[in-house]
């Protein structure tokens, strides 16, 4: 059965599992599948790139970003923030009697980023980061995931369903098969990355 929407990796994973009293819980598995895979690949359809301003000691993280690519001032010349971790930003920041100027480091504080020097004027910056990825649903019925990849999402709802169905003795087959598709996923990028495809040279460029 070819897997290429929501409705359809339902079924298919209903039909895996020889079930068909899961219809409320099958969307369970799959958002689990969901939460494991944003922690596990780097794809380069995961790539984006956000313009901010900068006017104040914190600012906003994106809703759906995952980890930061380069953050970096644009501008008279470009100049990247670097990350440091919040003690070091801390202790940076007393040691400077919290003087402003022009960021140089970020980190992460209660769901924001914050800035090391605080910035003393408006200052723009591009943000390049992962990015979850589209979320599925009954309104959303797909991604560019489950068109390129279906056997992720199909393999990640299936480990996920083991322990909800005590099923132990398969645990294991899936997490196999899941865990090859994750291989396969970052080495596709990993291998379009090098050969230097044109969309992936368009967003190294910015």
């Amino acid at each position: 059965m070819a897997i290429s929407t929501y409705t359809e990796l339902k079924a298919s994973i209903a039909n895996f599992l020889n079930r068909d009293d899961l219809t409320a819980t099958i969307p369970d598995f799959i958002s689990l599948a969901e939460s494991s895979i944003n922690n596990e690949i780097r794809h380069w359809r995961m790539e984006t790139r956000a313009e901010t301003t900068l006017d104040g000691q914190f600012t906003g993280i994106p809703t759906d970003w995952l980890s930061t690519i380069r953050f970096h001032l644009t501008g008279n010349g470009t100049s990247s923030l670097e990350f440091m971790s919040l003690a070091t930003i801390q202790n940076s920041r007393a040691a400077r009697n919290d003087s402003a100027g022009t960021p140089t480091n970020y980190s992460l504080n209660s769901g924001q980023f914050e800035l090391m020097p605080t910035p003393d004027g408006e200052q723009s910056a591009i943000l390049m980061y992962y990015a979850k990825i589209p979320t599925l649903s009954d309104s959303n019925e797909t991604n560019w995931l489950l068109t390129n990849y279906p056997d992720i999402y199909l393999y990640g709802a299936l480990l996920h369903s083991a322990p909800y169905l005590k099923e132990d003795e398969r645990a294991s087959t899936w997490a196999a098969l899941y865990s090859a598709a994750v291989v396969r996923v970052n080495n596709a990028s990993s291998r379009s990355t090098a050969s230097g495809s044109g969309l992936r040279l368009k967003i190294g460029s910015y």
